[in-house]
């Protein structure tokens, strides 16, 4: 820590405020996404000292993959560190994640069930600390630190990609709920008996505003979508800015069924604000942030409606790994107020 400044008081010395020295050490925050494992080196103040990029193809979400490029990554970033300390490595997953030493997985979307991810990382990373949580969370403890949300007290950050998930933020504090899987917004019913999702449900929200469930259901109604060498973000871009019937009315009924999902979450959680992030978040909101407020007007109940504030999320659309690298950082900080 280092002084940042003083207040003066009321009366007796001034107080001495306090903030992390960006210098003092390094950490680690890893993505695991759909279609890539994302390492990067950073200071204490989040900005990136060194990464590494690994692709995932379609259906290559096995432990043994995934924990490969993890541990090629690390040792690729440590390598340009400058020998200053790395504080511990933090890890985003998809999916539910039982705390605890073993870090437990359970992510239908990879087809993991139970896989120990946090005890096999610690015996192939030591002694480096290692920190696993579910990627919606540490992105909307990121944001809450660092970005959109800093100063709220209730809050809700929505993180919309592939998938799609939220952080309940409560009191200032992330809410996890008794088995820590609280914010998987992706999976609340939108429509009975309606589109299949990917976790087996039937009318999740996340097969209507996921990016694969907005580019099917373009699929369906007659477009062509031509991922190509692109891949799917530059076919959901397309998308949003083509000026064609079918994918106009694709989507407003994506920003229809997104401001029914977030009129849950207001009805539900009462926030004081509302961040839209993730990439398809991020594009959705760039275009058309005033037809999703309007959306979610229509469906929410007017008095809580009427306190929310709506911003796109101010990290960028790739930040998931400086939110794992946050649970580092919130362990050091944590043992630092313990040391007496």
């Amino acid at each position: 820590m280092r002084e940042a400044g003083k207040v003066e008081s009321d009366g007796g010395r001034p107080h001495i405020l306090l903030e992390v020295d960006p210098g003092h050490a390094h950490v680690i925050g890893i993505d695991v996404g759909e279609s890539h494992v994302r390492v990067e080196l950073l200071d204490l103040k989040l900005s990136v000292q060194a990464s590494a990029l690994y692709s995932l193809a379609p259906g290559r979400h096995d432990p043994e993959t995934v924990v490969e490029h993890i541990v090629s990554g690390v040792r690729s970033v440590l390598a340009e560190s400058d020998g200053r300390p790395v504080l511990g490595a933090g890890v985003a997953m998809p999916g539910n994640v039982e705390y605890g030493p073993d870090a437990i997985i359970h992510a239908e979307a990879f087809g993991w069930n139970e896989v120990p991810l946090g005890r096999i990382l610690s015996e192939r990373l030591t002694p480096l600390p290692v920190h696993v949580d579910n990627g919606a969370m540490t992105k909307g403890q990121a944001e809450l630190w660092f970005g959109a949300g800093r100063g709220a007290r209730n809050a809700v950050i929505a993180l919309i990609g592939f998938g799609v998930g939220s952080s309940i933020v409560v009191d200032g504090k992330l809410y996890r709920g008794a088995t820590s899987s609280a914010g998987e917004w992706g999976h609340t019913c939108v429509q009975v008996a309606g589109r299949l999702c990917r976790c087996g449900s039937r009318g999740c929200l996340e097969a209507y505003v996921g990016a694969d469930g907005v580019l099917d259901r373009f699929r369906a109604a007659g477009g062509d979508v031509d991922l190509g060498g692109h891949g799917v973000e530059a076919a959901l871009e397309k998308l949003l800015d083509d000026p064609s019937e079918t994918a106009r009315r694709v989507v407003d009924e994506t920003v229809e069924f997104l401001g029914a999902g977030f009129a849950d979450l207001l009805n539900l959680f009462n926030p004081e604000l509302i961040v839209v992030s993730g990439w398809a978040g991020l594009m959705l909101a760039n275009r058309r942030m005033d037809d999703i407020v309007a959306a979610t007007r229509a469906y929410s109940l007017s008095q809580p409606f009427q306190h929310v504030k709506f911003v796109p999320g101010s990290l960028g659309p790739d930040t998931v790994a400086q939110g794992a690298a946050t649970l580092v950082i919130e362990h050091f900080l944590s043992a630092e107020r313990l040391t007496p």
